[in-house]
């Protein structure tokens, strides 16, 4: 997964902002929603942003995971997220 290059965004004890840049679209997020959004930044994997996420707020982790899918599906819808594709072994 990787942020657009298009989305810039800043963070503060409340949650975020994030601009997408191209169509001027603006997203707020809340606190967990930021959190999710930066670990992104720093290219974590969904399980490893799952099991941050469960520890960081005592939640359940099957209940984080699937926050969290919900979360990169409406930024993938938006634009605002690229998933990668795996590279194949013949593709070495």
């Amino acid at each position: 997964m990787k942020l657009s290059e298009h989305v810039r965004s800043t963070h503060n004890r409340d949650g975020a902002v994030v601009l997408e840049i191209v169509h001027g679209q603006m997203y707020r997020l809340n606190l967990v929603g930021s959190r999710m959004f930066e670990l992104l930044k720093q290219d974590r994997t969904e399980n490893q942003i799952a099991d941050e996420l469960s520890r960081e707020f005592g939640a359940d982790r099957d209940t984080v995971a699937a926050d969290l899918k919900e979360f990169l599906e409406h930024l993938e819808r938006h634009q605002l997220l690229e998933r990668r594709q795996p590279v194949s072994d013949s593709a070495r």
